[in-house]
């Protein structure tokens, strides 16, 4: 079974492991942070005296999973389903997942263009009951669309009620979208949402720990809003009851340092009342976008200076140099304008713009997108902005 030595041994060992080791798994980070990858693979090979902290009886299960996992298998129908395997360390890797320590994935498929590292600079979690109420399901579904009208990534779990107009709102805005699942992200879940999930991957990104046609569980479901939380700047709370996965998503949230934001609702409604728990604690009151952003764009560490570049120009992707070439010097353009010059889908245009925004050379203007002044600015003279 060992990879070592193997061409991308590394990666093999690390998809492999993803049919082993449960996603949050403390004691699998462990192993891995300490021994390496490989080594934890070997072990599981022999098959001989547990790690530590693993009881014979868990022990033989993980050793009977590893036996099973086929990683070659796993990476070629990722690829035939158009999903890539990014794992730490890669160019791609969002570094804030780093703050989850032990807990934190031992990788994540991704499926959608846009890069998640760029797009993860300026995001926020908009989550809530599954069961809302329609002012849930306005408040999530205006919350995300204010929010991409102004640049900001909006991150959910694909579930029904809050996370699906939280969705559908960053999408009818023409805005960028993020779902978070707890299975394989070639099988959506719920099957109800096959066409919502479809649609965040062509114009946005599905991303998850579980390997291709995994299915999601119970407690995949909770450990999978740690994710939730530790991807972006802070998390909004939208209904919620005493019992609710959103409330472990924000609680997560807290013990990282991040924002924790609720919106108020009826003192009636059950729903309400996990949101207004948190109201009492250290959560932060917000009752439009403009609360929101003005809390997580002063995040200390995670919030880019918005005037301020974070790479230069030359170091543009091509295709996205193509597409800031395509705005004009002056004024805004329409996404299907720039789609059009750049000579690439409207789809994959926005994914870019959204990077270009994180980066500082655009910014949002209406339902255009322009050149900032420093862009202009560094267009002519050959820089990067700033």
């Amino acid at each position: 079974m060992s990879v070592d030595g193997e061409p991308g041994g590394e990666l093999l060992a690390r998809v492999l492991l993803t049919r082993v080791i449960e996603p949050g798994d403390e004691a699998g980070g462990r192993w891995v942070r300490e021994l390496g990858v490989a080594e934890v693979v070997r072990r599981l090979g022999e098959g001989g005296a547990p790690l530590p902290g693993a009881s014979g009886k868990r022990w033989a299960g993980l050793v009977a999973r590893a036996q099973a996992a086929r990683p070659r298998r796993d990476l070629k129908a990722a690829r035939d389903a158009g999903v890539r395997f990014v794992p730490p360390g890669d160019a791609e890797w969002p570094g804030q997942l780093d703050d989850l320590g032990d807990a934190r994935p031992l990788g994540l498929w991704v499926r959608g263009r846009p890069s998640l590292r760029m797009w993860a600079l300026r995001s926020v979690a908009v989550v809530g009951a599954r069961a809302c109420t329609e002012y849930g399901a306005h408040m999530a579904a205006t919350l995300a669309a204010g929010l991409a009208e102004q640049g900001w990534v909006v991150v959910s779990g694909g579930a029904y009620g809050v996370d699906g107009a939280a969705h559908r709102g960053a999408l009818g805005a023409g805005g960028a979208t993020v779902a978070v699942l707890a299975c394989g992200v070639d099988r959506p879940y719920p099957r109800g949402h096959t066409r919502l999930i479809s649609r965040i991957a062509e114009q946005g990104l599905v991303i998850g720990e579980l390997p291709p046609g995994d299915h999601p569980t119970p407690s995949r479901f909770i450990l999978r809003n740690r994710v939730i939380a530790a991807l972006t700047r802070g998390t909004v709370v939208v209904e919620a009851a005493h019992r609710s996965g959103s409330l472990v998503t924000a609680r997560a949230a807290q013990r990282l340092g991040r924002h924790t934001m609720g919106v108020p609702g009826p003192a009636t409604s059950g729903l309400s009342a996990g949101v207004h728990e948190l109201l009492r604690g250290e959560a932060a009151l917000v009752t439009d976008v403009a609360d929101v952003v003005e809390l997580v764009g002063h995040i200390g560490e995670l919030a880019p200076d918005r005037r301020g570049p974070v790479l230069p120009r030359d170091l543009l992707e091509p295709a996205t140099r193509q597409v800031l070439a395509a705005l004009p010097g002056r004024g805004a353009a329409r996404p299907e304008e720039i789609a059009r010059s750049a000579q690439t889908a409207q789809d994959d245009a926005i994914a870019r713009l959204y990077e270009l925004r994180a980066l500082g050379y655009v910014e949002r203007h209406g339902d255009g997108w322009k050149l900032t002044r420093q862009a202009v600015m560094s267009v002519r003279d050959g820089r990067g902005p700033g």
